[in-house]
């Protein structure tokens, strides 16, 4: 499966994080922006001038020269796929020049993008369309020339579906032809070239934009890729640029990361993956932004966690899993959907226990979070399954597959559609998979390595139509390479070779299909070739955990090969360490940030005069916010509950400590009501709309640390307490705990 067909699969879930707050209009509902629902979504405070992004400017009509930097800032973070943070500068341009038919339609690209493929009326994709739509209603007030863009994207996302690309690439390569020097126009052109032709014809186009513009950021990012998967090492060049033309963008790093996975170049590829996690999470923290708010964390650090697999450090992946296991999530926004930081973790854990056969803690009870979903069961299924195998309890393992097939029958029974059309759906693979190493720990070498055969070729035949998930893989290893382990154990020792190498032909560089080789040729009497892939093995593993099997048994050959890389390009070393300049790699709640106020009382209220409490802070919007009261009621209502937790209850809004203690609606609530003069902790919060000087509500859950473990800030109040109090009690249980009762992702 392409990077860019799971991207918009993130994408669209990230679209439908913006759209929590319920669309109003007009400024009868306090929250809620006065110019409509597109503007009551996305990034609500200012943006400031970002360094480290790269350049790319974009000349656009306007009478203030601040927009012009505004506009060019989210141009070049468009060229980075920071949607989000390019929706904030572009809004900003907007604010400044409220007419700007440029900035409008730079408000629509953040949504109408390259991975916009499918149907755009639909809820996710409304306001972009009002972006749309408001610049067309403003295009005659610009050039020619811009005219032409916005026109591009009016009959691109006005027309059909199936007309989209062709008529996004027609359109742009009028303005290249009509505009030779406009290189922002050959980027787009390139871009949306990308897989609809010839790899080599974007290339030369991209050749034009860096000829004129060496470090522009798009330029080297679409031939990232333009290459990625078809001749990834074409890449190696803008891999070593990008990250260094925009070395504060998480998504710089991350693709590098992608081209030196698929070319065997491990020790690069865990250097970009681990800067895009660092880099990611300290714009995070800086911009108080949680795990559940951004699907780039838990996807670099995912990726991260295969990559350090692949480089023998088992130990650094599983921590990165159960780090993701261990952050915040939220009812709403980023829930079982395969990408959230939870998922992201359990894949990543799983992975990582099956590849170095870790079958006793697979087993072990509570030691993985389990939901009671349909792809945690067949998960679950395959490693137990597995993991009977490996410890040799065959009639276990026998009975674990067979529950496993009848709950893949029933699954089938409830949903139709067998997705790659197998006798067990998308689960055939791995069933085959399971199947087949039961056979031969039964004795039955024929009947098992035919049922690993056929799970190799649904998996080949999976690659090669683009539908394999490995971005990065869920599965553990390619199927092949299991079948090398069992022709080697069995002493078939050139079918062993054979696989080995498919096997490496699908992971480069693997560092498990290189042991087998090294083992297979050295009792194949071919010491020559042995000690090649024996050399092979110590360079991608010199940095490797020590005890494992695969280098141990490698070990004992008595070889003595040197350490021999095998890549295209030269690599540096990998070490966390190096990288910790960067920021940290693990996930922490941020401090939260200054809290100072009065209470109805007058005295000042701070935060860390509740140190060894938690606090639940409100802000709300008065007593004339309706739904505020409403909230603020409710959660008053389990005041027994927020004793029991330790937590106590503040909730600030702009209102004088006067009228707070006169307050018919709020005065006798037990809660303590804090003022906050001119909005000064809202803003710190993140709980004010810069844009338009209005009050958002916002949900948030501070530990006794003083640390954010929660938030939630909108248009509407968040009104779920029951998930408050579950996810206190998940803030007071010790580090590890498995309490389901206190972990709020529990279904």
């Amino acid at each position: 499966m392409t990077h860019r067909d799971l991207t918009l699969s993130f994408l669209a879930l990230a679209l439908t994080a913006t759209l929590l707050a319920p669309a109003a209009m007009g400024s009868d509902k306090p929250g809620h922006s006065q110019h409509g629902s597109a503007f009551d979504s996305g990034m609500r405070q200012k943006p400031w001038r970002m360094a480290g992004i790269g350049t790319a400017h974009f000349p656009v009509t306007t009478q203030i020269p601040e927009v012009q930097e505004w506009f060019d800032q989210g141009n070049a973070l468009l060229h980075s796929f920071w949607f989000e943070e390019a929706e904030r500068s572009f809004r900003w341009a907007l604010k400044l020049d409220p007419d700007s038919a440029m900035a409008y339609w730079g408000l629509a690209r953040t949504g109408l993008n390259w991975f916009a493929r499918g149907p755009v009326d639909t809820p996710e994709f409304q306001r972009y369309m009002d972006f749309l739509k408001e610049a067309i209603r403003r295009k005659g007030s610009v050039t020619p020339r811009e005219r032409l863009y916005i026109e591009a994207w009016e009959l691109a996302f006005t027309g059909p579906v199936e007309e989209r690309q062709r008529t996004l690439i027609a359109k742009l390569q009028q303005l290249v032809l009509k505009f030779p020097d406009d290189i922002e126009a050959k980027s787009l052109l390139a871009l949306f070239s990308i897989g609809e032709g010839s790899a080599l014809g974007t290339e030369l186009v991209l050749q034009q934009v860096l000829a004129q513009q060496p470090d522009h950021p798009g330029a080297h990012h679409y031939r990232i890729h333009n290459w990625d998967g078809i001749a990834s090492e074409q890449a190696i060049e803008s891999c070593r640029r990008y990250g260094v033309i925009a070395p504060n963008v998480g998504h710089s790093n991350h693709m590098p990361g992608h081209i030196y996975s698929k070319i065997g170049m491990w020790k690069e590829a865990a250097r970009s993956m681990d800067a895009a996690t660092r880099v990611e999470l300290r714009y995070m923290n800086e911009r108080l932004a949680l795990p559940f708010e951004s699907w780039n964390f838990a996807h670099n650090r995912n990726y991260l966690c295969h990559i350090q697999e692949q480089l023998g450090m088992p130990e650094a992946s599983i921590r990165g899993a159960r780090d993701l296991l261990a952050a915040p999530r939220d009812p709403e926004r980023n829930k079982d959907d395969n990408y959230n930081a939870f998922d992201q973790g359990l894949i990543a854990l799983v992975r990582a226990l099956v590849k170095f056969e870790r079958w006793e803690e697979i087993l072990k009870p509570e030691a993985i979070p389990w939901r009671d979903l349909d792809s945690d069961k067949n998960t679950r299924a395959w490693a137990e399954t597995l993991a009977y195998i490996g410890q040799g309890r065959v009639v276990d393992a026998k009975f674990r597959l067979g529950e496993w097939k009848s709950s893949l029958r029933d699954q089938a029974a409830k949903d139709k559609d067998q997705g790659d059309g197998g006798a067990y759906g998308p689960q055939t693979g791995r069933v085959n998979a399971a199947a087949g190493l039961l056979k031969v720990a039964e004795g039955d070498l024929v009947a098992g390595t035919a049922l690993l055969g056929e799970a190799a070729e649904r998996e080949r035949a999976l690659r090669e139509a683009d539908k394999y998930e490995n971005d990065p893989p869920i599965d553990a290893w390619p199927v092949t390479r299991i079948l090398g382990d069992i022709y080697l154990a069995h002493g078939d020792l050139r079918l062993a070779i054979e696989a080995y190498d498919k096997a490496l032909e699908l992971e480069p560089n693997d560092a498990f299909s290189l042991s087998g080789l090294a083992r297979a040729h050295f009792a194949a009497g071919e010491r020559e070739q042995a000690e090649n892939y024996y050399g092979r093995l110590l360079y991608v593993w010199s940095d490797a955990e020590p005890g494992l099997v695969w280098r141990q048994t490698a070990d004992g050959l008595g070889l003595t090969a040197p350490s021999a890389k095998s890549t295209p390009a030269e690599e540096r070393p990998y070490s966390p360490e190096t990288l910790s300049a960067l920021g940290s790699l693990d996930w922490e709640p941020y401090a939260a940030p200054k809290l100072d106020g009065r209470d109805s009382d007058g005295n000042r209220v701070r935060l860390e005069d509740f140190r060894g409490k938690n606090v639940l802070l409100l802000f709300y919007l008065g007593e004339e916010c309706v739904h505020c009261v409403e909230q603020l009621i409710a959660i008053n209502g389990r005041e027994s509950d927020w004793e029991l937790a330790n937590t106590v209850v503040l909730a600030m809004s702009s209102a004088s400590p006067e009228k707070n203690k006169k307050s018919e609606k709020l005065g006798k609530l037990p809660l303590r009501l804090l003022s906050d003069r001119d909005h000064e902790n809202a803003r710190r919060f993140a709980s004010y709309d810069d844009f338009e000087n209005i009050e958002l509500h916002s949900t948030i859950l501070i530990d006794t640390q003083g640390r954010v473990r929660w938030k939630r800030t909108g248009g509407e109040p968040f009104k779920d307490v029951d998930f408050l109090i579950k996810t206190v009690a998940q803030m007071n249980s010790p580090p590890g705990s498995t309490d389901k009762s206190a972990r709020s992702d529990t279904p």
